[in-house]
């Protein structure tokens, strides 16, 4: 014999049924469920130390790039690694404490940090609101800084790219005496980098709140993403390379049509409304991939965290 449940669900609107099953996916919180100054340091150190390895184990970097944080409770320092791969990246003892205001280590005994921990220090400088800060080369990305074409949000887990993904060019802001291997080396480099985040940024930008652009395009380079705590930034760098990867294969797939044949439709970005709601939807859920990408390091040999 078989048995039936049925589950009747009384209608008391006409939208009941469809809120009820997706209520969670189109209004998720975007909310922090708690300050980033609250924040024990000591996790959130160990925390740093796997965003190495996931940057790492994602293709974001390899024994290049960097991803830094404000320190919780004391926002005039900063913390990044010391000059060696993400991926070796292993203990606090590997971490070194920076100023924020001219990038100089804190400690007068600090080891050897990267050279271009400028564009950290910068971005926490000028935006208050930025506590994380990561910089990569992924190769999926570096045809949008050397072929001109623009980068845009063409699929839907990349709404936080916006309506345009600024440039910046180092070139323009080389002085005589400069060392033009473009790297970010000193604070006025900094600066410029970090005010491309604002729109009308073209030189000296004030310190403001939050940034307009989350992801600024660094030409001949690679890319700078932030967000407002290691997971955000984590989930734009990452998704950033995959939209680059998306957008080049669409684009190589449209051109590769043999004669006669039609693409169904065009190869456009997200739209207003899109991006909006899609980076809604982003930031409410990014931390399901955190916690994938974050038993991924742990479960391989290679990452080692004793934070």
């Amino acid at each position: 014999m078989i048995s039936l449940t049925i589950l009747y669900i009384p209608k008391t609107s006409n939208n009941f049924t469809s809120n009820l099953v997706m209520d969670w996916y189109s209004h998720p919180s975007t909310d922090s469920s708690k300050a980033w100054n609250t924040d024990n340091v000591d996790e959130l150190k160990r925390k740093l130390i796997t965003a190495n390895h996931i940057l790492h184990q994602q293709g974001v970097v390899d024994a290049y790039g960097h991803i830094s944080i404000r320190h919780p409770q004391r926002p005039d320092v900063y913390l990044m690694c010391g000059y060696m791969a993400p991926a070796i990246v292993t203990s606090p003892d590997d971490l070194i404490e920076y100023w924020v205001r001219d990038s100089s280590p804190v400690s007068p005994n600090a080891k050897k940090g990267y050279s271009e921990r400028f564009i950290h220090g910068e971005m926490f400088s000028k935006f208050e609101n930025v506590n994380c800060v990561v910089h990569s080369h992924a190769e999926a990305v570096l045809p949008y800084v050397t072929s001109g074409v623009p980068l845009m949000p063409i699929f839907h887990m990349a709404g936080f790219l916006g309506e345009q993904v600024p440039v910046f060019d180092i070139a323009t802001v080389y002085s005589g005496n400069d060392q033009q291997d473009l790297l970010v080396r000193d604070s006025r480099l900094g600066a410029a980098l970090a005010s491309k985040f604002v729109k009308t940024g073209n030189g000296e930008v004030q310190a403001t709140p939050d940034p307009d652009h989350t992801v600024v395009l660094m030409r001949r380079h690679g890319y700078t993403t932030h967000g407002k705590d290691i997971e955000t930034a984590v989930y734009r760098a990452i998704y950033t390379k995959v939209n680059a990867g998306v957008q080049t294969n669409a684009m190589m797939l449209r051109s590769a049509m043999p004669p006669g044949m039609t693409a169904a439709f065009e190869l456009e970005p997200l739209t207003a409304e899109m991006r909006r709601d899609c980076l809604k939807m982003n930031e409410g859920t990014q931390d399901k991939p955190w916690k994938l990408w974050a038993a991924q390091v742990e479960k391989s040999s290679l990452y080692i965290n004793r934070g």
